[in-house]
């Protein structure tokens, strides 16, 4: 099944009396269950081409479809609901909530779900389970190391059982044994079928994905599926 859908994306930002032209003509599309490393060097668009994917941003020009629904169509409190329900995001800075233990954190993005709080409680325990974190449930974020806070946001990033997990460069503050142990979960979630998508500049980890889409200068220069 078709989860996303880009047609003759463009994006330009004005800088000054110039446009600077970051997205040009991108057309791509991913399916449900999909492991997809978007993968570039500094200035290729791959971030303002996941913004755009998360509904974080807009296209200049072109159509995006998330499950057949029109993005730049809804109004904004229609994508807030979008990006709370149907992706997932994990970032490299983790942006956990410092006051708030792990399952406090876990449990925002069903807050703004309007899911009653017991129920809450039940889901961000079994997900915190799922990425391996049960017994630091109740731990600030300054108690946990790097990886464990990575855990407890691709747990935050879970709850809502979205149709899309979007992760940028979710290893980049982590060293060599936390990273593999992030992408092995990462591995682990999509054979579960969880669709992921991974924003990085690292070869090894987008050897973990199954598809690699190599972006310079705006453009898309190859899209190729490995196993």
């Amino acid at each position: 099944m078709e989860i996303i859908r880009l047609r003759n994306i463009f994006k330009d930002y004005p800088l000054g009396n110039n446009v600077v032209k970051v997205l040009k003509n991108i057309n791509l599309v991913v399916n449900q269950g999909e492991y997809v490393a978007l993968m570039g060097p500094s200035g290729s668009g791959k971030s303002t081409l996941m913004n755009i994917i998360g509904a974080l941003d807009t296209p200049t020009s072109g159509t995006y479809l998330l499950k057949g629904v029109e993005v730049d169509k809804l109004t904004d409190d229609e994508l807030a609901e979008i990006r709370n329900k149907e992706i997932g995001f994990v970032f490299q800075t983790f942006n956990l909530l410092p006051r708030l233990t792990a399952l406090e954190n876990v449990m925002l993005p069903m807050i703004y779900a309007h899911v009653p709080k017991n129920e809450r409680i039940k889901r961000a325990e079994e997900v915190l389970a799922e990425v391996g974190l049960e017994d630091r449930m109740h731990h600030r974020p300054n108690q946990l190391s790097g990886g464990q806070r990575q855990r407890v946001a691709i747990a935050r990033a879970l709850v809502n059982r979205p149709s899309i997990i979007l992760a940028d460069e979710p290893t980049g503050n982590l060293d060599s044994k936390s990273s593999d142990e992030i992408m092995k979960l990462f591995d682990r979630l999509n054979e579960l079928g969880n669709t992921i998508i991974i924003v990085t500049h690292e070869p090894d980890i987008a050897a973990h994905t199954k598809r690699l889409v190599k972006l310079l200068d705006g453009q898309i220069v190859s899209d190729e599926t490995s196993h």
